[in-house]
């Protein structure tokens, strides 16, 4: 089956067209600042026409409590969408677009829906839970949900194939860092916590998002007359981070950059960024009680050696042996990068979030049709 794996951001756009049986890619793009006007949209999926696909899969990046695995796409399942909305409003939207447009270019093929949150539904109430009156959680849903699911999906898979395991015995923490970070803690390849919360915002410090920090600070920053509230949520999401600490760049390259050139600002961001993310794999350490592997992956974690010796190189005490010239010698390509002796394993692996998108896909998209040709008179 040759399935299209839609992957709409809140301003990009990415495809990727597979040959289910093979698992091999035909056709791949990526549309950078993609603009939400009709012409846009046209010129988009007149190009994904072209492809021919036979299914649809489209990542939706928030599915809220009610959806726990993939789902075929219908009139009941894109309104549970837009009532994620308020969740997700950068995103969500782009999705519901993404849907609409697709559905019209390929109105009799089957759509499935791949949520971002579905991996995290697996966490235990004392995990999603935040220690406010239970009574927020009980009207309002206010709950920690947990993002980059698809990504922490694949590379947990993947680690356990790479340990000779099946997925629902591997344990270990995935650490999915990029302009967006967040480590999942994985049990018997189930996610067991996560660092993102209620939003993204939560967590690690990221490329513009502050991450974790006091509340009160919150409230003193919107308490102030030039910031309000709307100002400290743009501050924390896109003033901060990398960026904020730095003042060079929210891109890690050129943070990177400017510290070997002498910028004591850039050293010091990426002495925070490594310091929170170590933080977090103890955490998830914690929660586990020990791991089979921890997992490198996204734009800095498959790319920047010098950050995940920052990271991993301070691990020892927590059975970590860092093959610093294994890891030195990995950019971008699957590698493990830990020494045969090391308690646990580390690996580079690159998220193949459309493959996983295609793959739910054409599970559904089988099931459904089996469905309808049992049924058909």
């Amino acid at each position: 089956m040759k399935v299209l794996s839609l992957n709409c951001g809140s301003s990009s756009l990415r495809w990727g067209l597979f040959d289910s049986k093979t698992k091999s890619e035909l056709d791949s793009g990526r549309l950078e600042e993609a603009d939400d006007s009709n012409e846009s949209w046209q010129e988009i999926m007149s190009v994904l026409a072209g492809l021919g696909p036979q299914a649809i899969g489209h990542r939706v990046v928030h599915g809220g409590e009610r959806f726990s695995e993939s789902v075929l796409i219908d009139e009941d399942v894109i309104a549970a969408i837009e009532a994620s909305v308020p969740l997700a409003p950068s995103h969500n939207p782009r999705c519901l677009r993404g849907i609409r447009e697709a559905q019209k270019i390929f109105p009799d093929l089957p759509h499935v829906a791949v949520f971002d949150t579905a991996f995290h539904q697996s966490m235990p109430a004392h995990a999603y839970l935040y220690p406010i009156p239970l009574e927020f959680y009980e009207r309002d849903r206010i709950r920690r949900y947990g993002f980059h699911g698809t990504s922490h999906r694949f590379v947990s898979e993947r680690a356990a194939e790479l340990l000779d395991m099946s997925s629902d015995q591997w344990t270990g923490v995935t650490c999915h860092l990029g302009n967006g970070c967040s480590i999942a803690a994985v049990r018997n390849g189930r996610a067991a916590d996560t660092s993102m919360g209620w939003t993204p915002l939560e967590g690690l410090m990221m490329g513009t998002r502050s991450g974790d920090l006091d509340p009160a600070i919150v409230l003193e920053l919107a308490s102030r007359s030039e910031l309000g509230v709307d100002g400290v949520l743009h501050l924390l999401n896109n003033e901060s981070g990398l960026l904020g600490i730095s003042g060079v760049s929210s891109d890690l390259r050129a943070v990177e950059n400017a510290a070997e050139s002498g910028s004591t600002r850039a050293r010091l961001a990426l002495e925070i960024f490594a310091h929170r993310v170590r933080r977090g794999i103890g955490a998830a350490l914690g929660v586990l009680g020990g791991a089979d592997a921890i997992v490198f992956t996204g734009g800095i974690g498959e790319h920047s050696a010098a950050m995940r010796e920052r990271i991993a190189g301070s691990l020892g005490g927590l059975g970590v042996s860092l093959d610093s010239e294994a890891n030195a010698d990995c950019t971008g390509r699957e590698s493990r990068i830990s020494l045969a002796d090391s308690k646990i394993a580390v690996f580079v692996i690159p998220s193949q979030e459309e493959w996983l998108i295609a793959r739910e896909t054409e599970a559904i998209a089988t099931l459904a049709r089996s469905v309808d040709s049992s049924q058909a008179p």
